[in-house]
């Protein structure tokens, strides 16, 4: 039971910090976004499905670790992907930097490159639960990319 205790309090928090992060405001409204940017409140339910397969992912791969080590490299995977996942909204909104957020957004990537890598040889389903979140970070990345080459340049927040 403590997995999904944890696994669930940590999805929970990284969803209401990145909402809390993520102000939608005068500055984010001038901003000129592409066409096909989804709708603003699409991306709440969007974020709790994705965090939601993420923290089942970790209880799957947690419970389906055969050794200390598997267990150990399933928490540093998800760590290491939360902290790059927590960072991206500050950057983006707080700071106003997303070309700081678009240049973190590569971290992030890759933490998810390495958790659908790593989860695989422990379990290819819960490797398999984070290819939604990796297909979404992928559209999200493009987004803040044509975000930064529509806006740019971008000055430190005051």
């Amino acid at each position: 039971m403590t997995p999904i205790i944890i696994a669930a309090g940590v999805a929970l928090f990284l969803g209401a910090a990145g909402g809390l992060l993520t102000p939608i405001d005068g500055w984010y409204r001038a901003l000129r976004k592409p066409s096909w940017q989804p709708p603003d409140w699409a991306f709440g339910p969007a974020w709790t499905i994705i965090l939601g397969l993420a923290a089942w992912s970790a209880v799957v791969a947690w419970n389906a670790a055969a050794t200390g080590d598997q267990r150990r490299d399933v928490v540093v995977l998800f760590a290491v992907n939360a902290v790059c996942h927590f960072l991206w909204s500050p950057l983006f909104f707080r700071l106003r930097r997303p070309d700081w957020a678009l240049v973190e957004v590569v971290f992030l990537w890759a933490s998810l490159v390495a958790l659908v890598a790593g989860l695989w040889p422990i379990s290819p389903f819960a490797s398999a639960l984070i290819l939604p979140y990796l297909a979404w970070v992928s559209f999200a990345a493009f987004l803040n990319w044509t975000i930064v080459r529509l806006n740019a340049p971008f000055a430190p927040a005051t």
